[in-house]
Parts: structure tokens; C-alpha cells; sequence
């Protein structure tokens, strides 16, 4: 990614008020631990033992302690995680992908609000501010029984910072870097009044960009309200704005490339391949939650959220001066609730039912040469998407060493009609510090928006792009095995994972062999890999993290020709998009006396390949990354 480090200076502020301050009871160690409780796997509360599902789960220790400047390199280091930036400019989008899906088959959940965008399926996490979470959960394999459509490789859940009681957060952060970069946040939470309480955060960054016309404008803010009363009711409210402004510069322009210029004005620089196209994002969330257990066997999840998401971009074409302008915009409702009951302690049935409404607008209009509207070429689509799902998952231990989980989904989405999603699950615990897991479930993807209602475009000389309203959604099934193992009270902790994908009519976006782009479904998808991963610590005040993940995916599409356009086309099976074979990650942790951390990050991703790199008509798209961060 070969981009400069910033150092900044960090400035912590904490008013007192003459109020009782609680010292934080946060674990000892960073090391996972059997005992930790997770709640997306199941959308009960569950320790890591008794769960099917290989997961990852992050405290605000663990991200205190990380050298991160956002969520995607926070998680970088996690095994069976491939982080993407797309670019190299400040508002470039970051996408999380989980053992070789794609960044739409990840699906990002802030307090229970989906943060993937409707139009590409995707979630840009580079939006999402590190100072305002307090725990991060990733269930990897599939996650669609729970979570519906897009949940293909699994989920990440992130819950915000709330109050404490007795406690007042009161912190202010600063920091200034190179290339006119600096950041500024504030957090400030306390119980205003018995069981009632608040969290605010705020943040803004703002950096010219290591390149030409790759500066950016953040701008966050969120608050959560909170009411307790108790395990019978717990209230919140959650609400947030985000707003960005960026330049897109494109490619890097070969080395001694002139300055181009159109009518007087400049298009092209040495360092950027576009110096006028720009984008802005706003996007906000608020999310109602009411949850409780007000009997020993019984406990509820009741909650809706609303989204907005808007998007703007300009874009103007070097080859002749025109351009366009477009306008996205998503408006996303839910609502989503769910019983827990055990009728004996040995089980617990799940029920649940799920309601999802979303309203697609695209419109553009072209630009001449001079770069005034030219309403000839403007162009409108919309669409309105809904989904329901209802779902059961029943868990039964039938004794210490064992115990199932079976479920199914029932999913109806407007556009696709209905589709069963059944997954099943067996655990396995010979010692106290030992679990051996196994999940097998089907997994189901709706084409979005985008692929199928994009709008044509001409980009000249015959390229272009346009959607495809003749798409199917991707259906498949996956497996996996992880093993894990603590060792030493917890000072070491062991895990390994297999994973096997078979999927059909995956989606992929690609030429025709002319430049024209659209997307298309595969034939078949098949994937299979392992995850290796340790932790051990801390020792003389410090922590090793090691992990590496193998990913052998094969994607069997249809073959064109750039030489012969339109010759008749044909079946061949490639390595997968952009999909890396090898991903080694390793973190060392030191602790100073001063309670200070240093920490040492190497990651290694090897090459993402487009699958027409084996074909010598085209181009040899290649991406290899080696990291070395201090």
C-alpha cells in the first residue's frame, strides 16, 4: 500500500466534576480467552466455547493498543481478513473482505444498523471512527440464517461506547502530520440522571493528500442515549452524520509524465491521472433498541433503524474534456425483532423475523468540453427493494461435551422470490480449554442496485459500462472446522480453521473484450483454505500475535477475446479475482512502565490477479502488497 506514516501528538483531557470516578474494568491481557461472550453468532449471549462459528472479538483495549489509523488496518492483522484500500488518496474507500468473499459479501453492523450501501453492497469502514467503539465482533462463514442476503462470508458487529455509571468520559485528541494532515476529536459520556445516560463523539480530519487532487474533508459526529433499568429493560437510542469531501486522482501516471491540459485547463499532473474529479458522501444512521430478560428463561430483542446515504460525484474524461456529474442516494428502513427462550437449561430456541425496505435513486447528467451540463445526456433510474426473513435457530448440549445447533431462514426478496437458508453446527469440548467447532450452512446474495440498474455510460472509443438487469443472486453453501485451544491460564491461545465455498451464478464485474463493462454471473465459484493463527502473552510486558491464511479459489466464467470481439464465447475456469493465496500478518506488543505501547505490524498479501491475466490479449492487471509497519 507503500503509503507514509503519520506520528501524531495525542493530547487526552479528563474534566473531573467532583464526581465518583470508576477505575476501568477492562481484561488483564489481550489474549483471546474461551470464557468471552459473543453475541452475533447467535444473537444470544454466548461464550466462545459454545459457539460454531471461528470469531474475532475486539475490546477498546485491544484498539487502544493497536497503532491504527482506521478500522480496516485495525483489522488487517486479524487471520482470514484481507483489507482493501481502493486508491491511495485520503477518501479512498476501505472494504473488509473474509476469507476470499467480496467486500458486498461482509456485512458491517454498527448497534445493529447495516453500514453496507445499498447501491454496491459494499461498506466503506475508512468512515467509521475508531474512538467511538468499544467492542468489535467478526463471525466468519455464513451468516445468512441470522442476517439474510449479503452475509455470505460472515458479519462484523461493532458496538459504540455507552456511559458508565459513576464514571464521566471527558477526552479531547489532537494531532498534526505530514502533508497538512491533523485530526481533532472529542468524546464526552456520563449518567446524566439515575438510569438515564449518554455518550457524544466528534471528530474531524482533514489532509491535502500524499498526491495531486488526493486531499480529504471528514467530518463525524454521533450520540447515544441510553436507559437502564435493570436485565428487564434496556433502552437505546443511536444516531450519527458523517460528512466527506474528496478528490479522485485517479492512477499513478507513469514517471515523466507532462502536465495535459484542455481548453486551459489542466487534466493531468506527474502525479495524478485526473485533477478534477471529486466526490462528497453524507451519510447518517439512528437505530432504536429495546432489549431485556425479564424471566430466567425468556428475553427479547426489539429494534428499527433508518439510513440515509447520499453520494456526489464529478468526473470529467482527459480524451476530450466532457464529463458527467451523478447523484446516488439510499434511503434504508429496518425493523427487526427476536425471542430467546430455554425451556431447560440444556436448550434455547431462537425466533425471529426481519423486515428490510430500500429506495435505490441514481440520476447524472452529462458535461460538454467546457464542463457546463449538457441536459441531452441526462439520465434517472430508481428503484424500490424490499426483503422479509423469518427465522428459528434451536441450540441443545446434551451433556458436557457436546452440543448442536441447527436453524433455517425463510427470505423473500422482491426481485428474487424466496430462498430456504438452513445451517447446522456441532461443538465438541474434550477439556475446559478446548473446542472443536463445525458449521454448515447455505449462503445467499442479491445483486444490488448497481448491477442491475447501473445507467449506460460512454466513455468513448467504443468503452464504457451499463448494469445488467438479467443478473441472478448468488447461491451457495459453506463449510468449515476450527479448532481451539488456551493454553498456560490463558497466556497462549491457539486456532486453526478449514473452510470450503461452493457457490453458483457468482457475480463479477468484467469487460466483454471492446472496454464495455458489466456484470455477469459465473458459472461456478469454489473455494477452499485454512487460517492458522496464535497468540501469546504477555511476557516481560509483551504480546505476540502470529497468524496465516491459505485461500485456493477458482472462478469458472466466460471467456472473451479483445483481438476477435465477438467471437462465440466459452467456459474456462481462472484463479479468483483479486483473490491472494497467502496472508501472513504478525504484531508485537510492548508495554512500557509508563503505560505507554510500542508496537511493531508486519503483513505480507501476495498477489491479487485478475482471472483475464492468463489470457495474453489482455493487460496484466497485478496488486502485491508487503507492509512493514512501526
Amino acid at each position: 500500500m507503500g503509503k507514509k506514516c503519520f506520528m501524531f501528538a495525542m493530547v487526552a483531557v479528563f474534566i473531573l466534576t467532583g464526581s465518583v470516578f470508576a477505575q476501568d474494568e477492562k481484561k488483564d491481557t489481550t489474549i483471546p480467552t474461551m470464557e468471552e461472550v459473543v453475541v452475533t453468532a447467535t444473537k444470544t449471549e454466548e461464550k466462545r466455547k459454545d459457539i460454531a462459528n471461528s470469531v474475532i472479538i475486539m475490546d477498546s483495549m485491544d484498539i487502544d493498543e493497536a497503532a491504527a489509523q482506521s478500522l480496516g488496518e485495525l483489522m488487517a492483522n486479524e487471520p482470514g481478513i484481507d483489507w482493501r484500500s481502493q486508491g491511495n488518496y485520503g477518501g479512498a474507500t476501505q472494504e473488509i473482505h473474509l476469507r476470499g468473499m467480496k467486500g458486498n459479501g461482509t456485512q458491517v453492523f454498527v448497534n445493529g444498523v447495516n453500514y453496507n450501501s445499498p447501491s454496491v453492497g459494499m461498506a466503506d469502514v475508512s468512515k467509521i471512527p475508531l474512538n467511538n467503539i468499544d467492542r468489535i465482533e467478526v463471525v466468519k462463514g455464513s451468516g445468512s440464517l441470522l442476517y439474510g442476503s449479503g452475509a455470505i462470508g460472515g458479519t462484523i458487529s461493532i458496538e459504540t461506547k455507552r456511559p458508565e455509571r459513576d464514571q464521566i468520559d471527558a477526552i479531547i485528541r489532537a494531532g498534526y502530520g505530514s502533508e497538512n494532515t491533523y485530526q481533532v476529536s472529542a468524546e464526552h459520556g456520563m449518567f446524566a440522571y439515575e438510569d438515564f445516560g449518554y455518550y457524544l463523539t466528534a471528530n474531524r480530519t482533514e489532509t491535502d493528500g500524499f498526491r495531486d487532487n488526493s486531499g480529504l474533508t471528514h467530518n463525524d459526529v454521533s450520540l447515544k442515549l441510553v436507559l437502564e433499568k435493570g436485565k428487564a429493560l434496556d433502552i437505546s437510542l443511536y444516531g450519527d452524520f458523517i460528512d466527506r469531501e474528496y478528490g479522485r486522482p485517479g492512477v499513478q501516471p507513469p514517471k515523466g509524465t507532462q502536465d495535459y491540459f484542455i481548453n486551459g485547463t489542466q487534466f493531468i499532473s506527474s502525479e495524478a491521472a485526473s485533477l478534477l474529479d471529486e466526490g462528497t458522501d453524507e451519510d447518517s444512521h439512528i437505530a432504536l433498541e429495546a432489549k431485556g430478560s425479564p424471566l430466567k428463561w425468556l428475553a427479547y430483542n426489539v429494534k428499527t433503524n433508518y439510513t440515509s446515504m447520499e453520494n456526489y460525484n464529478y468526473s470529467r474524461y482527459s480524451y476530450n474534456g466532457s464529463g458527467n456529474k451523478s447523484w446516488t442516494a439510499n434511503d434504508i428502513f429496518g425493523t427487526e425483532g427476536n425471542v430467546t427462550v430455554a425451556p431447560f437449561s440444556e436448550a434455547k430456541v431462537l425466533m425471529g423475523v426481519e423486515y428490510k425496505e430500500y429506495d435505490w435513486k441514481n440520476k447524472g447528467v452529462g458535461l460538454d468540453d467546457s464542463g457546463d451540463e449538457d441536459n441531452s445526456t441526462f439520465v434517472s433510474n430508481k428503484a424500490d427493494i424490499d426483503t422479509t426473513g423469518v427465522f428459528t435457530e434451536v441450540q441443545y448440549r446434551p451433556c458436557t461435551f457436546f452440543k448442536l445447533l441447527a436453524g433455517i431462514r425463510y427470505e423473500d426478496h422482491s426481485e428474487f422470490g424466496s430462498e430456504n437458508l438452513p445451517r447446522f453446527g456441532l461443538i465438541f469440548n474434550p477439556l475446559e480449554d478446548t473446542a472443536v467447532k463445525m458449521t454448515h450452512g447455505k449462503h445467499f446474495l442479491a445483486p444490488t442496485p448497481n448491477d442491475l440498474f447501473y445507467p449506460y455510460e460512454d466513455w468513448g472509443w467504443g468503452m464504457g459500462a451499463e448494469g445488467n438487469p438479467n443478473l441472478k443472486p448468488e447461491i451457495g453453501w459453506h463449510s468449515d472446522i476450527t479448532v481451539e485451544q488456551a493454553l498456560l491460564d490463558n497466556k497462549v491461545f491457539l486456532t486453526g480453521a478449514y473452510f470450503n465455498w461452493d457457490m453458483n451464478d457468482r457475480i463479477l464485474w468484467a469487460d466483454d473484450g471492446t472496454g464495455f463493462w458489466r456484470p455477469e454471473n459465473l458459472k461456478s465459484y469454489e473455494a477452499q483454505g485454512f487460517e492458522l493463527g496464535s497468540s501469546v502473552g504477555p511476557y516481560y510486558n509483551m504480546t505476540v500475535n502470529l497468524n496465516y491464511t491459505y485461500l485456493d479459489a477458482e472462478e469458472e466464467g466466460e471467456e472473451y477475446s479483445r483481438v476477435t470481439p465477438g467471437d462465440q464465447k466459452t467456459w474456462k475456469k481462472h484463479r479468483a479475482t483479486y483473490s491472494p493465496e497467502h496472508l501472513f500478518k504478525g504484531v508485537l506488543v510492548y508495554q512500557t512502565p509508563f503505560n505507554m505501547t510500542a508496537s511493531l505490524t508486519l503483513r505480507y498479501v501476495s498477489e491479487r490477479v485478475w482471472y483475464r491475466n492468463e489470457s495474453d490479449d489482455y493487460v496484466n492487471y497485478k496488486t502485491v502488497v508487503y507492509e512493514l509497519d512501526a
